[in-house]
């Protein structure tokens, strides 16, 4: 019995390598994308979060942490805040769910060390499975155990390929050398995280209604979050970013969504608390363009001046 364990370990190490080699050089491939679909590994793909994980490495004792989806990275201008006299860094990321935010928070929150985090919710960040926010941070960052532990809770093929994938290029270290351009396309990558986008209006088209539906992976996830930042004794505020009305009156629940966020603390729903419009200050139907972002910003830091 014993002598047959030792082999059936023996053999699952081996199938572990062979696997992993297998994926890596699968992965390194010049196969075109769609014929390996499972392993999906894009460094530097969009949202610039290979820069913005870099430069957050070295981000220590800080005013304000900002966490959350594009709307974050999109939607909090570093330099507005720093005008004021605070020291700010945008940690969003394209897509982010709070299965990653919590990736971020336990990789990240000793180093930076934040006297407060704005955090940004979205109701569609409640209702995706996290598996694109997943491969973008998996991509773009040295992975850890913290990646595997997300791995495990998003449970699917593509994160686990490209995890295992993405371990192999930081054994070897194949992204050393790669640096992200700063502009790229209509985009500009700013100092503290933010991403601004060149000036582009939107156009409005008629919009179905929609139900906001939580998943319960993420809600967990989320309540999760705010213990650990409650536990290292965070000042934490949630602010549900604009929208275009029309988008936001697409929903039909937003009462139950709101009454759910201020139930766990200080919540701004600044769909309510400005008058924004579509053709002005969006480029698409839930981003503001730059004039959307300063009308915003400035609001919030009128709240938060008054608050805190």
């Amino acid at each position: 019995m014993k002598k047959f364990l030792q082999n059936l370990l023996l053999f699952l190490a081996f199938t572990v390598v062979c696997y992993l080699c297998s994926l890596f050089v699968w992965g390194s491939s010049y196969t075109l994308g769609k014929l390996k679909p499972n392993v999906n590994y894009q460094i530097g793909y969009s949202g610039h979060s290979f820069t913005r994980l870099k430069e957050v490495k070295e981000v220590h004792d800080i005013d304000i942490l900002f966490l959350g989806s594009s709307h974050t990275y999109r939607g909090f201008d570093t330099r507005t805040f720093s005008n004021q006299g605070l020291k700010t860094f945008n940690l969003g990321s394209s897509s982010q769910s709070h299965i990653q935010t919590q990736l971020l928070l336990k990789r990240y929150i000793d180093s930076i060390r934040p006297k407060q985090i704005v955090y940004e919710v979205y109701p569609r960040s409640f209702m995706i499975d996290g598996v694109e926010s997943g491969l973008d941070i998996i991509s773009n960052d040295r992975n850890d155990k913290h990646s595997l532990e997300m791995a495990f809770n998003l449970n699917h093929i593509k994160t686990y390929n490209t995890l295992g994938y993405a371990y192999m290029r930081d054994v070897f270290s194949l992204n050393k050398s790669f640096e992200e351009k700063l502009q790229r396309d209509m985009d500009t990558y700013v100092s503290g995280g933010y991403v601004e986008r060149q000036l582009q209006y939107f156009k409005p088209i008629p919009l179905p209604e929609l139900e906001i539906e939580l998943n319960d992976a993420q809600w967990n996830s989320f309540l999760e979050n705010i213990a650990l930042i409650r536990e290292a004794n965070i000042e934490v505020i949630f602010v549900y970013a604009p929208i275009t009305p029309s988008l936001y009156d697409s929903y039909t629940n937003n009462d139950y969504f709101n009454t759910l966020m201020k139930s766990q603390g200080t919540y701004y729903n600044f769909n309510e608390i400005l008058s924004m419009d579509d053709s002005l200050h969006f480029y698409d139907s839930h981003h503001l363009n730059q004039k959307g972002v300063d009308i915003f910003n400035k609001e919030l830091l009128d709240i938060l001046n008054k608050k805190y």
